[in-house]
């Protein structure tokens, strides 16, 4: 639940949700919800679905949670609806913010939204408002670490499947791809036996803000961190220069 990130950010967000399962995992099994009822629950027939559990196995989700989750989104008496809605909004300096959330009730959760921009001193704005500033790409984040794989292998590996580019970070590697190839991206590198730290379609800025006033600093991660805090919020996306 964070910006474009380097992977600092990304561990930093991994140890937040490793303290708060109970959010992740509503998140993930909203998501399951959907993408069953959008294409069935064999994820052998159901890319989005497969996606989904890459997801929640990355996050650390037991198999019969999630074996669970997609038997109760089939059942034919499931009254689990969500509904996607995104808000777009201004935070310090200009700071922009897209959140996107996966709700039951979108009154409650437009409320929860204006109330953590207002709380950090920003501004909910227009749908369309800040996303052009945005790319939409899929986005795989790797860890050194974990990969047996050197850079160049990988990124052949990566480029091989079809993905767009390949960087290499202090700790870290990131591929990135187009949405629709997204997940073959991701299939491809699994069957590879890549470890993933996060797989996902990300909005990816295009150019960053920097924040110098302490002030600002700590608005902005008082709005950042009521979003992470509220269930119906799936993503937090900006481009703030951490």
């Amino acid at each position: 639940m964070s910006g474009h990130s380097k992977f600092a950010n990304i561990k930093h967000k991994k140890e937040k949700n490793d303290a708060k399962k109970g959010k992740i995992f509503t998140v993930i099994g909203r998501e399951i919800v959907m993408a069953v009822k959008a294409g069935g629950p064999d994820p052998n027939n159901n890319s989005k679905l497969r996606d989904v559990i890459a997801k929640a196995k990355a996050n650390n989700m037991p198999n019969d949670t999630i074996e669970r989750g997609i038997k109760k989104a089939a059942g034919a008496d499931s009254a689990d609806n969500y509904e996607r809605a995104t808000y777009e909004g201004y935070g310090p300096n200009g700071v922009a913010i897209i959140v996107e959330t996966l709700t039951d009730n979108k009154n409650r959760t437009a409320s929860n939204v204006r109330n953590a921009f207002t709380k950090g001193y920003g501004s909910i704005g227009t749908q369309g408002c800040v996303s052009f500033m945005f790319d939409q790409k899929g986005q795989i984040i790797i860890d050194k670490e974990e990969c047996e794989m050197d850079a160049d292998e990988l990124m052949m590996a990566a480029l091989d499947a079809g993905a767009e580019d390949f960087s290499e970070e202090e700790d870290s590697y990131e591929v990135l791809t187009s949405p629709d190839d997204f997940s073959a991206v991701r299939e491809a590198l699994e069957t590879a036996g890549v470890p993933m730290v996060e797989a996902q379609v990300a909005m990816v800025p295009q150019t960053y803000v920097q924040l110098t006033d302490e002030k600002d600093i700590k608005n902005l991660q008082k709005t950042l961190d009521l979003l992470d805090d509220d269930d119906d919020v799936t993503d937090v996306w900006h481009n703030w220069e951490e």
